[in-house]
């Protein structure tokens, strides 16, 4: 595996991207794997290169940068009351959709000049606060983002600013919207009325209930970790890569 963490140059700034793929048998179709809350850390690296090794050029950028460089936090952010949580929460509050999509635009644009990442279609998915911005990806830009997911979404249907209910007629690319059974952040009632707009737009792909869980369920070292369901998400998503960016 090549690994390197660089910057992207955006309108905003210098956004710090850890970027892995394989040694030899490029070039490989790129994704954009978007971070949770909580941050760039580790675990998210791990499930980058766990991308990478199934041949994939694989970028994880730090959607926080435009708060600066001291925007990772430790591993007591999942911890409601702790300084790294409140920490956490300051940046995350001034989070929009389109900042990100002008960030996933500096992204395409980095991997059309990389020689081991392959020309054409990309892939984005996105954990929580970026189940939003793939879905958002997807209609934003419908000539290159040719499959979207998004994990345990936070509030997919809103009144944000490019809310990703809003334009899912736009979606040219397929989607699959995994859902925990157990959200607050994305309540039963809010997943069912996003079901029937998707039915409405004719977007391709799928919803999907996973049972029994609760948000986070994909996450190694979350407390709610569930790995049946982590390895369905892996299914799931590879199998829809493979379909629409080889």
């Amino acid at each position: 595996m090549i690994e390197q963490t660089l910057d992207i140059a955006t309108k905003d700034g210098a956004m710090e991207t850890f970027i892995c793929h394989p040694e030899r048998g490029g070039p490989f179709p790129a994704v954009m794997l978007l971070m949770d809350a909580h941050g760039v850390r580790e675990e998210l690296r791990d499930m980058a290169r766990r991308l990478g090794t199934v041949g994939y050029y694989v970028l994880l950028p730090n959607l926080y940068y435009r708060a600066g460089r001291d925007t990772t936090y430790g591993h007591d952010v999942r911890v409601r009351d702790s300084a790294e949580y409140a920490r956490m929460r300051t940046v995350r509050t001034t989070m929009t959709i389109p900042p990100v999509m002008e960030d996933v635009g500096a992204m395409l644009a980095f991997i059309d000049r990389q020689d081991p990442a392959k020309p054409g279609p990309v892939g984005a998915h996105g954990y929580c606060m970026s189940g939003p911005y793939a879905l958002a990806a997807a209609s934003r830009y419908p000539d290159r983002i040719a499959a979207a997911a998004s994990f345990y979404g936070t509030w997919l249907v809103n009144d944000a600013e490019e809310s990703p209910h809003l334009n899912l007629a736009k979606v040219a690319g397929e989607l699959y919207i995994a859902c925990a059974e157990h959200d607050a952040l994305a309540p039963l009632p809010m997943v069912e009325e996003l079901r029937g707009l998707f039915r409405r737009a004719g977007t391709s792909g799928e919803i999907e209930l996973y049972p029994g869980v609760h948000h986070g369920f994909a996450f190694p070292e979350a407390g709610v970790y569930d790995k049946p369901a982590a390895e369905r998400h892996w299914e799931r998503l590879i199998a829809m890569y493979r379909r629409r960016l080889g």
